[in-house]
């Protein structure tokens, strides 16, 4: 439109709608998280902006673009369609993008030139662990999970496309935690089993400290496949940290009997000498190596005690019940282990049920196989 007609149109009254322009966002981070750029044009490296072979996610804004591994639009190609893709895992593009250029609007490409569609966002809760029993699925936030009748139920979580954010209190209150695209089969290991009562859809501008993200699903666990694919290469990574991670201390209790402490007088003075004795036998046998002069200490007093009863011609010592308490671990293993590992200069965090060697084994983008 010249400069003359469009004066004309807006001396008439006519509005001119903009033209929006097409454009793509590249994210450093899965789920349009850390470093970013924008462009509008073809880029044919993008060693210009520091971002060659970074990024792994993505944002396309009309029209369609074609994003290739090697500069100047070589090596393997796809084309994205106009919507937000979190991960470029799927289509084997992560930390890969060298180059991108927009699709002209009359151009055909063949289906299989395509990367797979963007998800919609979405999150489904189920009733029991491991995506089991009634469950319920959302696109949109809600604010009371009375209205489905699973205020307090969710125990697992499958989430598709953007990340999420689940609180345990009605619109959005109390403890929040953030959830990114994945399938959790536990919302214990957050806090959340049986607690969660809002939940809605993360901007994906939005930015937050590490500390209120969710735990990352579980390998072997959270419903995934790690299973390695055939004819996929796979390489080995150097594992640079492991934490077990057990379940939150739980106080036990019990009720004891215990002596009721007698006048020295009544006490059967040689009697205590034979029990230490004997008591330091037997803890000499129950001892071995550095802690054996301990288990054979605690064998004397053990003895000694048991020892100043006998001969007292049947009279029982007095005793009372006292409750006694410990904090005692959650379970008697850890729940799961939570394992960094480097790949190609790029730091991953996975958990895992079993603890690992000094690599794990992982595909071209990172992720775990089995």
């Amino acid at each position: 439109m010249n400069a003359i007609l469009r004066t004309v149109l807006a001396v008439a009254g006519v509005a001119i709608a903009a033209h929006a322009a097409a454009e793509v966002t590249f994210y450093e981070r899965q789920g349009f998280e850390g470093r970013s750029f924008t462009t509008q044009k073809r880029i044919a490296n993008f060693e210009r902006f520091g971002f060659n072979d970074r990024a792994s996610s993505v944002v396309v804004v009309r029209d369609r673009w074609e994003v290739c591994e090697d500069v100047r639009f070589g090596g393997r190609c796809v084309v994205l369609r106009p919507g937000r893709y979190p991960s470029l895992a799927a289509m084997g593009l992560n930390d890969r993008v060298s180059s991108v250029r927009a699709v002209s609007a009359n151009a055909r490409i063949d289906d299989n030139r395509y990367a797979p569609a963007p998800a919609a966002a979405r999150v489904t809760f189920y009733e029991r662990e491991g995506f089991q029993g009634r469950s319920f699925t959302t696109g949109k936030q809600v604010g009371n999970f009375a209205r489905f009748g699973f205020n307090d139920r969710a125990s697992s979580v499958d989430v598709l496309g953007d990340r999420w954010e689940a609180c345990e209190d009605v619109r959005f209150g109390g403890r929040c935690v953030i959830l990114r695209p994945g399938r959790y089969a536990s919302l214990a290991s957050m806090g959340l089993n049986d607690r969660v009562s809002s939940v809605r859809a993360v901007s994906a501008t939005a930015r937050f400290d590490d500390n209120r993200y969710a735990p990352a699903p579980v390998a072997g666990r959270d419903g995934r496949d790690f299973r390695r694919r055939s004819n996929e290469r796979v390489y080995e990574a150097n594992v640079t940290s492991v934490r077990a991670v057990v379940g939150t201390p739980q106080q036990r209790c019990w009720i004891a009997q215990e002596q009721v402490p007698q006048e020295r007088s009544k006490l059967n003075v040689p009697g205590a000498i034979a029990g230490a004795i004997i008591g330091g036998i037997l803890g000499h046998q129950v001892g071995s190596g550095s802690g054996q002069d301990i288990a054979t200490a605690g064998g004397a007093v053990a003895g000694a005690a048991v020892g100043a009863n006998v001969g007292r011609g049947g009279q029982q010592a007095q005793t009372q019940d006292v409750q006694r308490c410990e904090n005692v671990p959650g379970s008697a293993r850890p729940d799961y282990w939570d394992v960094t590992y480097n790949f190609r200069g790029q730091e991953h965090r996975v958990q895992m049920t079993a603890p690992p060697g000094s690599t794990v084994t992982v595909n071209e983008q990172g992720e775990p196989r089995a």
